[in-house]
């Protein structure tokens, strides 16, 4: 198995345009790390270069500690799934599978023996005589992996290989790709645009803006610690609410302001970040993520200085929670990732007024409905300070 290194890589396509810039990045020895972005953002770009399928403008690309930028795609030892599943039409599963390892003149007992183990791993031992087309989308998209594990190469490269299937398949074979890669210990770069694919398989995870390395952690510390606004708003389902706020002090205290609204920051947020001081009487881009809020009817001991009111525009009940979308005086804010995901004019961001739209995920045992005015808690240990002016954390 191999590592694989970016040193100081960028990609230059021939009308100019900058598609990767100065990326430093390592995927380690049996990690799968995804790498996700808007559509655009150079992560497909960067999976290709290790491939060996676009050139490299400047920087050094390693695998095993080993510079691969003069070699061809065949002599990196590495085997690539791609979303279109790339089968050979006219040939059986059996026949993919075995493809590549006849082209390198294996016996054809050891190639026999890796494709009945691979097909039995993955569960299609009883569909190697059909052909692709005789195949569900699932069950082709098994074949496509099937064909780079057969392979035993060093290095996995996975081009948003779920995209071309239903919502519930993709739920389905995210998990089993996760759970093979583990039993494997094959190192896997992974690219997707979907987060939620990111945040549930990554080991770690790898957040691109416009060609540049935003963040690299663990799913959950990416998620709970964002370094910048458009981190907080990519990573998270639904989205962080952004709201344009006014720090300001209550006695030895510091307390955020929206619209008439006044939220006290809670003095461990302070404590964390003592940047904050210098924000006061300053405005401030104030983040609240949909879980942070609550139904202030369930948590009657809740401080009256972290309830707000609201009026509810909109419940969905989702079995497990209820989602609440609801206008509260103030003034949203766009996400940099709503706004790079939209670019269509069709953003919408409040009802005027005055008045900003959110949402909030609660409990679904909450007697919140539709078309009523409510009041909401607000878990104020986990606000979020953002820097109007350069968008990052604060």
């Amino acid at each position: 198995m191999a590592s694989i290194q970016f040193d100081d890589v960028t990609k230059v396509f021939e009308d100019g345009t900058e598609a990767v810039s100065d990326l430093e990045l390592s995927v380690a020895d049996h990690e799968l790390l995804v790498i996700v972005g808007p559509s655009g953002c150079g992560k497909t770009t960067a999976l290709r270069m290790v491939a060996g399928l676009e050139e490299i403008t400047y920087g050094e690309i390693k695998i095993a500690e080993k510079v691969v930028n003069d070699l061809t795609p065949k002599e990196r030892d590495i085997a690539m799934v791609f979303q279109n599943y790339a089968l050979y039409p006219n040939m059986t599963v059996r026949e993919n599978l075995a493809f590549g390892l006849s082209q390198h003149k294996m016996p054809k007992a050891e190639v026999n023996k890796r494709v009945d183990e691979t097909a039995k791993a993955l569960e299609i031992d009883d569909l190697v005589d059909r052909k692709p087309k005789q195949l569900s989308g699932g069950q082709r998209q098994r074949v496509a992996m099937g064909r780079a594990i057969v392979r035993h190469p060093q290095a996995y490269l996975m081009d948003e290989p779920l995209s071309n299937l239903d919502a519930k398949l993709r739920v389905q074979m995210r998990g089993e790709i996760h759970e093979l890669q583990r039993r494997l210990g094959v190192t896997t770069l992974y690219v997707t645009h979907d987060q939620v694919e990111a945040m549930t398989m990554g080991d770690r995870v790898a957040v691109m803006r416009a060609g540049r390395l935003q963040q690299v952690d663990a799913p959950q510390a990416l998620y709970d610690d964002p370094v910048n606004e458009f981190v907080a708003g990519f990573i998270g389902s639904p989205a962080i609410n952004l709201l344009k706020a006014t720090l300001e002090r209550n006695g030895e205290k510091l307390r955020v302001g929206f619209g008439p609204n006044r939220l006290p920051v809670d003095a461990a947020v302070a404590n964390a970040h003592p940047a904050l001081a210098g924000y006061t009487g300053r405005s401030i881009i104030l983040g609240i993520r949909p879980e942070d809020f609550a139904d202030a009817a369930l948590q009657p001991n809740a401080p009256g200085e972290a309830r707000l009111d609201v009026d509810v525009t909109l419940v969905e009940p989702l079995g497990s929670e209820m989602l609440v979308h609801f206008l509260v005086a103030g003034e949203r804010l766009p996400s940099s990732a709503a706004e790079e995901s939209v670019d269509d004019g069709t953003l919408q961001l409040g009802a005027g007024e005055g008045r900003a739209k959110l949402t909030a995920r609660v409990s679904p045992r909450s007697g919140i409905k539709s078309g009523q005015p409510a009041q909401l808690v607000v878990d104020t240990s986990r606000l979020y300070f953002f820097d109007p002016d350069t968008r990052q954390r604060v």
